[in-house]
């Protein structure tokens, strides 16, 4: 196959009917993707117990540490991708594909080994109320058995919309999400398995996805893991991890952080831990949206950078830093507007609506603060620099937060109190990263890099 990267004119056409082209494939997928966790937490809430419900959210927060992590290092093998395919170079881009994959395989038996050594003492450590530790680790287990499936899902996802095709995985997400949401009926409603039903039904929809994935990039670029190739291809390897690692390891730190705040949550009891299992679903929709124009613009800068289009890049980081902020006003006056509502749909027991409502009450007014973060930094890491956007995130967000848990909470407790942790440490990275993009000369520091690589 022929590259031609204006093919999806992402270097040539109009810059917000692009970003926008790029952005709902992704929303729509991200939101199916979603779906995933948010149908398990509902048909537990609903037909088997809070605590169960409970158990969903506290597995989904310690999952995302490990797949979090390799996710993160995944997004380097977009950016080198989409440069390599931005400049039109075909033999790189095929040589960056099949090393992305074989780090996708070793990368999850490692994770799974991991995990599955590790899920009974990470309960144990955020001192998850009895009630709901067992549910939670049955769910782990089972989840962390399939998880080379789910990263090499993530990372055949991650190289197609590289290539500027956002429209597969999404194809392909819906599919397997129709497919979980029947499994998980029948589990439950008709064999009643209860949370090993709706973890072993996610497992399944991720191998469905992950096989179709696969086959739909290997008829672009045929996937033939050779020794020659890999010996080659150090160089690659390089680059995906300067720019990966960092990505990945501020997903841990941020997984992290959001484990202090659970730990602190876990005191309250199985209410609480059920609320904020709830607001986080709720919310959601919000991160989706966000993260949805943060891989837009990240691959947008990245084929732009790499076509030595620097102006657009510049110019389509405005635009979508306007779409983004417009859109997260709007939804979340929406979910302020029926938090209520929204609460039943997943648990209908009157104190856990009572502390879901304090929750979304805190945060709703500032969550559009975090744009300026995801666009921002989305464009300096398309662009080829990550250290740095990790560095500040890390220590304006992760660390911040878990301070705000271990120092703050403690001299007044309460669920109120722990839910300012949000919005502090989304208004001040805003404030550094809108500082770091206007004065820091990170373009031409990127633009070196690019002339001796």
């Amino acid at each position: 196959m022929k590259i031609d990267a204006q093919t999806n004119g992402i270097v040539e056409g109009t810059i917000w009917k692009q970003l926008l082209l790029f952005f709902f494939p992704i929303l729509i997928g991200t939101f199916f993707q979603q779906l995933y966790n948010t149908v398990d937490a509902i048909i537990v809430g609903r037909f088997v117990s809070k605590a169960a419900l409970g158990a969903v959210g506290m597995a989904g927060r310690i999952t995302e540490l490990l797949v979090g992590f390799f996710v993160g290092l995944s997004s380097g093998a977009g950016v080198v991708i989409a440069q390599f395919f931005g400049a039109k170079d075909q033999k790189t881009v095929s040589k960056a594909i099949q090393v992305s994959v074989l780090l996708a395989v070793v990368g999850g038996v490692a994770l799974m080994l991991a995990g599955l050594l590790s899920a009974r003492s990470s309960l144990i450590w955020l001192d998850t109320p009895e009630d709901v530790a067992e549910d939670a680790l049955i769910y782990l287990n089972v989840y962390y058995a399939g998880l080379v499936a789910c990263l090499l899902y993530n990372m055949g996802t991650g190289i197609l919309r590289a290539l500027g095709d956002s429209r597969t995985p999404l194809y392909v997400l819906i599919l397997c999400c129709g497919v979980n949401i029947l499994l998980d009926l029948w589990f439950v409603l008709i064999l009643h398995m209860g949370v090993f039903g709706v973890a072993l039904a996610t497992v399944l929809s991720q191998v469905i996805s992950a096989v179709v994935i696969l086959l739909r990039l290997h008829r672009r670029f045929p996937i033939q893991i050779r020794t020659e190739n890999l010996r080659s291809a150090g160089g690659i390897l390089r680059q995906i991890i300067r720019i990966g690692l960092p990505a990945g390891m501020q997903s841990v730190l941020y997984s992290f952080s959001h484990l202090v705040v659970q730990s602190a949550v876990n005191s309250f009891g199985t209410d609480a831990v059920a609320a904020w299992t709830a607001v986080l679903k709720i919310d959601g929709l919000l991160w989706m949206v966000m993260s949805a124009f943060g891989v837009s613009i990240t691959t947008f800068a990245g084929q732009n950078f790499g076509a030595g289009r620097y102006d657009r890049v510049r110019r389509g980081t405005k635009v979508c830093l306007g779409m983004t902020t417009c859109t997260i006003l709007l939804l979340s006056g929406l979910f302020l507007l029926f938090a209520e509502p929204l609460l039943r749909f997943f648990n209908d027991d009157p104190s856990v609506i009572s502390i879901g409502l304090e929750v979304l009450r805190v945060r709703g007014p500032f969550y559009f603060t975090f744009a300026f973060v995801e666009i921002l930094s989305g464009t300096i890491r398309g662009a080829g620099e990550a250290l740095r956007p990790m560095v500040i995130t890390c220590i304006c967000t992760c660390v911040l937060r878990s301070g705000w848990a271990l120092l703050i909470f403690p001299l007044a407790p309460s669920i109120r109190l722990l839910a300012w942790a949000y919005p502090v440490t989304w208004i001040v990275p805003s404030i550094v990263f809108i500082i770091y993009y206007s004065r820091m000369k990170w373009m031409e520091r990127c633009m070196r890099w690019n002339c001796t690589n």
